[in-house]
């Protein structure tokens, strides 16, 4: 006998993604402001100590005035898991996502940021719609949805490469590692850095993405993913960029690894930035 469906009303969902895409663009995420406050702690140089603190201070200001984290608010992306015994009652689901995009970004006073047409014209949305909407459905009645308003700074030093099986682990070390050294100061660093490897172009591109989710420095579960990360993560910290590029001791807070099975001729592996303000909230209903 198959149970009832769970109703949930689309005005429910617009509500809390306005709610946390306000909140998201006000205060830092407490992983994320214990992991700038260890790096201070561990940095060596004297102008990336005073980089950390002004912006841990910068956190303190924006949470206590209710003013943006940064002044660039990123492009809205929404990550959801949808219950398979979930019914969206009384509208569209992603009309509902966007109108809550609208009005967080209006209702927070935060910058819009999204241009209708890439490469003609450029024209700004004016509410910072369409949010990059990813679902996944899942077992369970309730709908637990995820966001991160992604800076167009650091989400330019994101890339996607597909390596020959035969380069293995250390052709993902060196990618990750030449990449961050190529773009420097770039992605504002410390950075958080998400890196996908296998499935296709397109599953990879959305780990990386969804790594940045992961708390701050937790470790892969798999133990040959947690070795690779902290390697990946001590050569990024041995290339002496540093706070905003100022050359010091810590570039990258955490890296975080997802992995996905792949075809046999192929690797891709995508690596995402997120700069040191990363912002993310979730909710479920």
């Amino acid at each position: 006998m198959v149970g009832a469906m769970r109703e949930i009303q689309a005005g429910e969902v617009t509500n809390a993604v306005a709610r946390l895409f306000e909140r998201s663009c006000h205060y830092l995420p407490e992983d994320v402001v214990t992991a700038l406050k260890q790096a201070r702690e561990k940095e060596k140089s004297p102008v990336c100590r005073d980089v950390l603190g002004r912006i841990l201070e910068n956190a303190e200001i924006a949470g206590k005035e209710q003013i943006p984290l940064c002044q660039d608010t990123g492009a809205a992306v929404v990550m959801l898991e949808l219950g398979q015994e979930v019914h969206i009652t009384d509208g569209d689901f992603y009309t509902a996502i966007n109108e809550g995009v609208r009005q967080g970004y209006d209702n927070g006073y935060l910058r819009k940021s999204l241009v209708s047409q890439p490469c003609f014209g450029r024209v700004n949305t004016k509410d910072n719609t369409p949010a990059m909407i990813h679902t996944d459905i899942v077992p369970g009645d309730r709908l637990r949805i995820r966001i991160l308003p992604k800076g167009g700074g650091s989400e330019n030093c994101s890339r996607l490469i597909v390596l020959t099986p035969a380069r293995g682990r250390q052709g993902v070390i060196d990618f990750v590692v030449n990449l961050v050294d190529e773009v420097g100061g770039n992605p504002c660093p410390p950075v958080i850095i998400g890196v996908g490897i296998g499935g296709t172009t397109d599953k990879t591109m959305f780990m990386a993405k969804k790594a940045l989710l992961r708390k701050v420095g937790e470790p892969s579960p798999y133990p040959e993913v947690a070795d690779l990360e902290r390697e990946i993560l001590e050569k990024v910290n041995n290339l002496g960029i540093g706070a905003m590029g100022y050359g010091g001791t810590v570039t990258a807070l955490a890296v975080h690894v997802e992995t996905f099975p792949c075809h046999i001729a192929s690797m891709p592996v995508a690596v995402n930035m997120q700069c040191w303000c990363s912002r993310h909230e979730e909710a479920t209903l």
